[in-house]
């Protein structure tokens, strides 16, 4: 019998020890998948398989029998795993006689007894009377299909006790070799059980016939007297009498054992309870539970026993378990309102606003908490600028002539973000700004000035987070798998709006921090109804231009380090509408500062006149100009420098953070236009168009200029600039014929021996092979890509690609040991080809 189950194992058994037909359950794993299919039992060694119920893959319920052995093993075999195993084992106790009366540990259950005051019979179910074996003979289990029984005998059954039974199915399956002799015997036996049922009731009067003539003699001299009497029924009769005595004897007897049941009620009651209790005290001690671990901050554990209880007693209908099921859903909306205001108390770390979140989304809390938390930290952001404004203005009105130490961005205990950009990017840059300062630095400092530097480090503290906290939400990191699941659906429907929500929120982080910058830095650049609540500095004189360069450095590290969280350029644009204008201020405050200076430079006139004839007030001091134009190579070589980066610089090094997107969505804000990089070649061709203009016409208006404003040393200026440029230039420019023109001329020579061509043995010719086509139409390209950059540069390269191919083409024909009449002809009529269509763009090298 092939078997598709693991065998039966039995893993406990209760109680483990007892009488015999003491009543058991059984547990275990693979118990059978029905009644058919449990086919054997044993404990201790004794059969029973009669008196089991099956009742379900994990329990069975039976009685214990006659058994040999005083310990042994519970051993089950069913159909569709076989015989089982053991973990545990039955002992079996020696029957004791107890009375009714007697004191027990145990409550004895009473095999068959007649209960006066109700009138049953109380005993046994009969399938647990039946025999084990009705013949009383030898079982021989057969080695037949029990569905091939089924099929044979269709609706039939082999259990004795079925109407449907079948004696010829229970003679093949438990005697199918049985002897003749043998089943001779069990029919006797079937007669004599047979002859024993049917003469029970007469043997029994025959036993006792004695004590039947003398109760008939005392009910007929009882029936005799009162005849004689004759006062049956009158009170106080001796039928009357008698009645009496027999109800007396029966208050006596329900008095006497009135105690003795009573307490078997309270018993059976209080054992009730207990095992109710017993069996369910993880629901009846959830509530105390779920308080000790919310004080502890065990919320994983209270959510873990909040989801079993839920799957357990979610749909009960006993009142009992409704109560404490109520219990439990009160306190979980509490820890449900607990986590909430928890999430949005304000400040908190990014880590606990996930993590709270994810309990809520575990607890099913309705609504949506992470956008309430987005929602909240949005509030709060926009809060502590505006508190940072106002705390500055107070001290400012408090101490209008210096910046208070308490309010010093030196002061702040967050960590700085600020400061450790600022240094990244100088680094980057090779600027000289530093952020370190020594103490003098801070008393020093304008209020505006200090105000700009704390907002921008408090947005830079506190944005990005926000940011990551909004990446968490879109792409569901946020929350659990069971919870992901249950509000992917209702998330997706609002995700559009979220979107677009968060946008807003984003525009108006940006927006106040822009406002509250121009109202410090820009007063007149902002309405006059939006001055009171972002302006109100009420301060007189203006900012120099050198605070004005510090807080366009400041805006600048803050706009980069915004981008660097990959916001969206059209998000931070009006940061950088704000840097444009302090440029432009910072370039007229430098300018009316330097025409001031100008106008008092008649108090600075010594009046000695020099040889030529003019005073200390024109400038003409040697050294100041040897720096000026010291500083004017510089800036002239450091900008070719910087053509010479771009020119060289790879992809992946190129600054593109400008144009972030949305890494959780990428429609979220917009699209970025694709195919936006360029080609070394095509940079390197744009870079090599820059140079032609900057030696033709930038630094010829430079050096114009100059000599307008009649500047000493504009010769040396012209010249080591020119002499640099046109380095760098010559340079471009032969890596980029090497780019273009070594493809082309390493293409001839596979072309022109392609398919074994032989110059002393070929066909006649009938036009130009294939590989002077490919070659012309690569300079085809060529003269396209430069064409498409810059007109004034087709000559020049062109030139240089037709004699680098013209050169390479003779040394090709110059290898050729000797020519065949139709190989002179071929050859000849391919350069004639070649020089017709480059004609344009021949040198004498190449000619």
């Amino acid at each position: 019998m092939s078997r598709s189950r693991q065998p039966p194992l039995v893993t406990g058994i209760s109680p483990n020890e007892g009488i015999p037909w003491t009543k058991v359950t059984i547990r275990g794993e693979n118990l059978g998948t029905g009644p058919t299919d449990l086919i054997g039992l044993t404990i201790c060694g004794h059969n029973c398989l009669l008196t089991a119920e099956w009742m379900s893959a994990s329990k069975i319920v039976c009685r214990v029998g006659q058994a040999k052995n005083d310990k042994g093993d519970i051993i089950v075999t069913t159909k569709s795993g076989g015989r089982g195993t053991s973990t545990v084992s039955f002992k079996l106790l020696k029957p004791e006689k107890i009375g009714i009366l007697d004191q027990s540990a145990v409550w004895v259950d009473e095999m068959n007894y007649y209960d006066m005051r109700t009138d049953r019979n109380k005993g046994i179910p009969p399938l647990s009377l039946r025999p084990a074996n009705p013949l009383g003979i030898e079982i021989e289990k057969s080695k037949f299909s029990q569905k091939d029984l089924e099929m044979l005998f269709h609706g039939m059954s082999a259990d004795f006790t079925s109407e449907n039974f079948s004696a010829a199915w229970y003679l093949i399956e438990n005697h199918s070799n049985t002897s003749f002799e043998q089943l001779k015997m069990a029919v006797a036996n079937l007669k004599r059980q047979a002859n024993k049922k049917s003469e029970g009731s007469l043997a029994y009067v025959k036993g006792g016939l004695s004590t039947f003539f003398e109760a008939q003699d005392a009910l007929s001299a009882i029936h005799q007297k009162l005849e004689a009497d004759g006062t049956e029924k009158v009170e106080g009769s001796m039928t009357q009498k008698l009645e009496n005595v027999l109800n007396r004897a029966s208050n006596t007897a329900d008095t006497l054992f009135q105690e003795v049941l009573g307490r078997k009620d309270k018993a059976d009651s209080t054992r009730n309870a207990l095992n109710v209790l017993q069996r369910f005290k993880f629901l009846f001690n959830l509530p105390l539970n779920i308080e000790r671990n919310i004080q502890k901050g065990d919320y994983d554990v209270v959510i873990n026993d909040y989801e079993k209880a839920k799957s357990l007693f979610g749909k009960t209908e006993v009142q009992v378990f409704k109560k404490y099921y109520a219990e439990v859903e009160t306190r979980i909306e509490a820890l449900r309102e607990l986590l909430l205001d928890k999430l949005l108390e304000t400040p908190s770390t990014l880590h606990d606003q996930k993590r709270y979140i994810r309990y809520l989304s575990d607890l099913h809390t309705p609504g949506d908490p992470a956008w309430q938390c987005i929602g909240a930290q949005h509030k709060w952001i926009l809060q502590l600028m505006h508190s940072c404004k106002e705390g500055y203005v107070k001290d400012l009105k408090a101490n209008p002539g210096l910046h208070s130490p308490m309010l010093d961005l030196d002061n702040d205990t967050r960590p700085s973000m600020l400061g450790h950009l600022s240094q990244t990017a100088s680094l980057k840059r090779g600027s000289s700004f530093q952020s370190g300062r020594d103490d003098t630095w801070r008393y020093k400092t304008p209020h505006r000035v200090a105000f700009v530097e704390k907002l921008t480090k408090l947005v830079l503290s506190q944005l990005p987070n926000f940011w990551k906290l909004w990446i968490s939400y879109v792409n569901g990191s946020l929350f659990s798998e069971t919870a992901e699941k249950s509000g992917q659906i209702e998330r997706s429907k609002n995700v559009r709006q979220r979107q677009n929500d968060f946008k807003k929120m984003i525009q108006e982080v940006m927006h106040s921090l822009v406002k509250l910058a121009r109202g410090a830095l820009l007063p007149l650049s902002i309405r006059d109804g939006e001055a009171k609540q972002y302006g109100g500095w009420e301060v007189k004189c203006e900012l120099s231009g050198q605070w004005l360069a510090h807080a366009i450095q400041t805006v600048r590290l803050t706009h980069e380090s915004l981008t660097a969280l990959e916001i969206p350029n059209d998000l931070l644009q009006t940061i950088q509408d704000l840097i444009l204008d302090l440029r432009v201020r910072c370039v007229m405050v430098t300018l009316q500062h330097t025409a001031e200076e100008i106008k008092r430079l008649a108090e600075k006139e010594d009046w000695i006149v020099d040889n030529e004839g003019l005073t200390s007030l024109v400038f003409q001091q040697p050294k100041t100009q040897e720096e000026v134009c010291q500083l004017s190579i510089n800036i002239m070589q450091v900008f070719i420098y910087c053509l010479e980066q771009l020119s060289t610089k790879p992809d992946a090094d190129i600054d593109t953070t400008h144009l972030s997107v949305d890494v959780s969505s990428p429609d979220l804000f917009g699209s970025i236009h694709e195919d936006f990089s360029l080609t070394s070649e095509q940079r390197l061709l744009i870079v090599l168009s820059n140079c032609c203009f900057l030696e033709r016409h930038t630094f010829l208006n430079i050096a114009e200029h100059f000599e307008k404003h009649n500047f000493q040393g504009i010769e040396k200026i012209t010249q080591v600039s020119m002499a640099s440029l046109k380095e760098l230039d010559q340079r471009l420019f032969e890596n980029y014929i090497e780019l273009k023109a070594d493809p082309i001329v390493g293409s001839l020579e596979p072309g022109i021996y392609a398919g074994y061509f032989d110059w002393k043995d070929c066909l006649p010719p009938t036009g130009v092979r294939n590989y002077l086509k490919e070659a012309l139409v690569n300079i085809i390209a060529v003269h396209a890509e430069v064409f498409t950059v810059s007109k004034e540069l087709v000559p020049r390269v062109l030139s240089k690609v037709v004699e680098a191919v013209s050169e390479e083409l003779s040394r090709l024909m110059q290898c050729v040991s000797s020519f065949s009449r139709n190989g002179a002809l071929q050859a000849r009529l391919e350069i004639c080809a070649l020089r017709d269509t480059v004609a344009v763009y021949l040198t004498p090298e190449s000619k």
